[in-house]
């Protein structure tokens, strides 16, 4: 069980039992057979769902939207279902991976590309491989619980963000079990799939999805949109970014990514 040492550092331990590895190499191995669903605006298509950042662009495949809006309308009252990311461009996803990369390298300078890499894709799918960032084709949705008055709700305590990421770590508070089981229910119970390294991360119909269910195919790939259809989304979030605190130090990991 995770809990406080000594030194009062929290330390966690997650049921590796569960949920499903999904390797790149596993990913790119995904036959990809697009069905030709369009990106559809959440707002519309999921009026239960509420959007909590203004740097979210608010598409993604239309039966994701209906998914997602019967998984809002599942939760018990009081709370609610917030997307904070949904479709991305190729191009957003490929300025993350830069990011990472800068900020890895200004943390821990001297790594060698190999292991400079492996670090970085632990926490960005990268935007090079066969097989696209599930974010890049509306497959994907990052989504999290906020009360009616758009307030987070605590779904990772006593860990930081980065420490509580994975879906079944053990040592939960018993708010943030609660909270975190009605997210994973209300996900799964409507036919998403899970990162199980991820708790907010959740997908159907991309290749990460077809990994953790088993498949070998998956019906969505890379999506695309006019760039004005998310120009001021985009440009809030490039503003956003330049003071995102630096992940890889320990200033940074609460913020999460």
């Amino acid at each position: 069980m995770g809990g406080a040492g000594n030194t009062g550092k929290v330390t966690a331990k997650w049921d590796r039992s569960k949920g499903r590895p999904e390797p790149i190499r596993a990913l790119n191995r995904i036959r990809e057979r697009e069905n030709g669903e369009p990106l559809v605006d959440i707002r519309d298509a999921a009026p239960s769902v509420r959007l909590v950042r203004a740097t979210t662009i608010p598409y993604c495949r239309r039966s994701v939207a209906e998914m997602v809006e019967r998984a809002a309308r599942s939760l018990p009252a009081g709370i609610r279902l917030a997307v904070t990311d949904a479709w991305r461009p190729i191009e957003r996803q490929r300025a993350i991976f830069a990011w990472m990369t800068s900020q890895l390298e200004e943390a821990r300078p001297g790594l060698d590309p190999a292991t400079k890499r492996r670090l970085v894709c632990r926490f960005v799918a990268p935007p090079d491989q066969k097989a696209p960032p599930g974010h890049c084709t509306g497959a994907a949705l990052d989504v999290t619980l906020v009360d009616l008055e758009d307030e987070p709700l605590d779904l990772v305590s006593p860990y930081d963000r980065f420490m509580g990421a994975p879906t079944f770590v053990y040592g939960l508070t018993d708010q943030a079990l609660a909270n975190r089981s009605a997210l994973v229910e209300a996900m799964l119970g409507v036919g998403f799939s899970n990162c199980r390294d991820e708790f907010w991360h959740y997908s159907y119909g991309d290749a990460g999805w077809a990994v953790r269910m088993g498949h070998d195919e998956c019906v969505y790939g890379l999506a695309h949109l006019p760039p004005e259809a998310y120009a001021e989304q985009n440009r809030l979030w490039h503003e956003a970014l330049k003071d995102r605190p630096n992940p890889f130090l320990p200033s940074g990991l609460a913020k999460g990514r």
